[in-house]
């Protein structure tokens, strides 16, 4: 592999703004894991099928919220996808058995998330199948967080800075899916992440649960996703900015083995901009109310 981007200059521009007309609501969604690029290079240096790598992908949540996006929030989504670099990952959580050379000193390597080969620039995907054929050169690592993972996040960290500029507050909702097969997953079609109430106030959840639930979806709290590195690191509610995790059981829209929509989808979208829909009618109610700063 050496010192070869493996397709870095691949992804112009890595990610986008859908960005409706005009910024009317507090709220930015988020859809770090939606990217299906795979550049040839990268391919090549994999040691698995295309296929197989889009098991960790959160195919189509970027389209299924575009929507909820229409509504007046901008949505940012990533065209690279989450096996090449994983957004929801602090930028320099790195597993040192992946890397040719000696990993900087400020690197995490001790995460419980690198020791399961899920860092920044993932080991694995899927039942721990590893993706690439030979190690990496530290400064290929380097680079690929220079050019994806800072200015994704810079991005992210302006548009929640508009929103708390223009109405005193923000509310990020990070969008992602999961597999039906998961752990404890069974029966649950949506999971939100708030860190145990960390992350966002209870009005933020609680609206967004009862609006979900309308729709007829089966919802839990925290279990088994309680939030990730995007969560926990804009999550702030006393500060006036929250985040909450939304983790969508991929059986309601796709065919997991295909990775193909269903019938499933158009209902789905919908009952996502519903929910996106009480959110910004919440959050204008709450913006002259102490629930802002909760």
């Amino acid at each position: 592999m050496r010192d070869d981007s493996l397709g870095l200059t691949d992804f112009d521009p890595p990610f986008e703004v859908f960005e409706p007309a005009g910024f009317s609501h507090p709220i930015v969604l988020n859809s770090p894991h939606s990217g299906a690029h795979y550049p040839d290079a990268f391919l090549a240096a994999s040691r698995l099928d295309p296929l197989t790598l889009r098991r960790s992908e959160d195919a189509f949540v970027d389209r299924l919220f575009e929507p909820a996006a229409a509504l007046g929030a901008p949505m940012l989504r990533a065209w690279f996808p989450r096996a090449f670099l994983d957004l929801n990952r602090e930028p320099y959580e790195l597993d040192p058995h992946m890397f040719e050379g000696r990993l900087p000193e400020f690197a995490n390597t001790r995460s419980l998330r690198v020791a399961a080969g899920l860092g920044v620039i993932p080991r694995v995907v899927g039942d721990a199948q590893p993706i690439y054929r030979e190690p990496m050169t530290v400064e290929t690592a380097l680079r690929r967080i220079a050019a994806l993972h800072l200015p994704y996040h810079a991005r992210l960290a302006a548009l929640l800075e508009t929103a708390q500029r223009r109405f005193g507050f923000a509310l990020l909702v990070d969008c992602h899916s999961m597999p039906s097969n998961s752990p404890d997953v069974g029966g649950c079609d949506i999971v939100l992440g708030d860190r145990y109430g960390s992350s966002a106030a209870r009005w933020m959840v609680e609206t967004v649960e009862s609006a979900l639930r309308a729709a007829g979806l089966v919802v839990r709290r925290n279990k088994p996703y309680a939030g990730g590195y995007i969560t926990e690191h804009y999550g702030a509610p006393a500060a006036g900015r929250h985040a909450l995790q939304i983790e969508i059981n991929r059986s309601l829209y796709m065919d997991e083995r295909s990775l193909r929509l269903t019938d499933g989808a158009p209902a789905l979208s919908r009952a996502l901009a519903d929910m996106i829909a009480a959110l910004c009618a919440k959050a204008h109610e709450a913006q002259d109310t102490r629930w802002a700063a909760e």
